[in-house]
């Protein structure tokens, strides 16, 4: 647990199959990862590849969170703790050639610079993936998690940014105090959102 407020639990690398189950089934149909994603018969066990590869980026230069009945769970990175290393290689080169295959390799990095360069050079608590187990959606799940990563992120003193292709998504973030920022046009609109500090 992380204080007296929050339930939520750190995952551990055993939680690694229930994470990436929860995270692949919430996001089948989201648009931002199916850009990324062949559209074939193998689309699911690639969602699941790319949720791989993000859990093993959070587990090394983030945090994996479990909600208390672990049906929920977030992945958050701190970018400014990223370094390159050859197991960091190894993700992206997998990633990119066994996950996202050539077809799909040059709009993949166009995309990721851009967003690069709109996402601010600051300390932060990125909220890379947040996903509820499809059966308990609309439960207020998603509200409590997305909560104690909040104030998770007020007690470290640092604000919360993430992208979601989702609009229907975008009132929640927004009751949470999340402010849009930007938004980036591609074959969908990416909204790009975030949450500062509570002074």
């Amino acid at each position: 647990m992380i204080n007296d407020l929050n339930t939520m639990i750190k995952a551990t690398y055993a939680d690694k199959g229930l994470v990436l189950d929860i995270l692949t089934k919430s996001f089948e149909n989201n648009k931002s990862v199916n850009y990324v994603i062949q559209q074939n018969h193998k689309k699911f066990r690639r969602i699941y590849e790319l949720m791989d590869y993000s859990f093993e980026q959070c587990y090394l230069f983030g945090e994996i969170y479990l909600s208390d009945d672990r049906k929920a769970c977030a992945l958050i990175l701190y970018p400014h703790q990223k370094t390159t290393s050859l197991k960091t290689i190894k993700l992206d080169f997998k990633l990119l050639f066994h996950t996202i295959r050539l077809k799909n390799i040059s709009k993949t990095l166009k995309r990721e610079s851009k967003i690069k360069h709109i996402q601010p050079k600051t300390n932060m608590l990125y909220l890379w993936f947040i996903g509820v187990d499809p059966k308990c959606q609309y439960t207020g799940l998603g509200t409590k998690l997305l909560k104690e990563l909040m104030d998770y992120a007020q007690l470290q003193q640092l604000p919360v940014y993430l992208e979601t292709s989702a609009i229907q998504n975008l009132p929640w973030y927004k009751k949470h105090g999340f402010q849009l920022y930007h938004q980036l046009d591609l074959s969908y609109k990416l909204h790009f959102l975030k949450k500062e500090l509570i002074a």
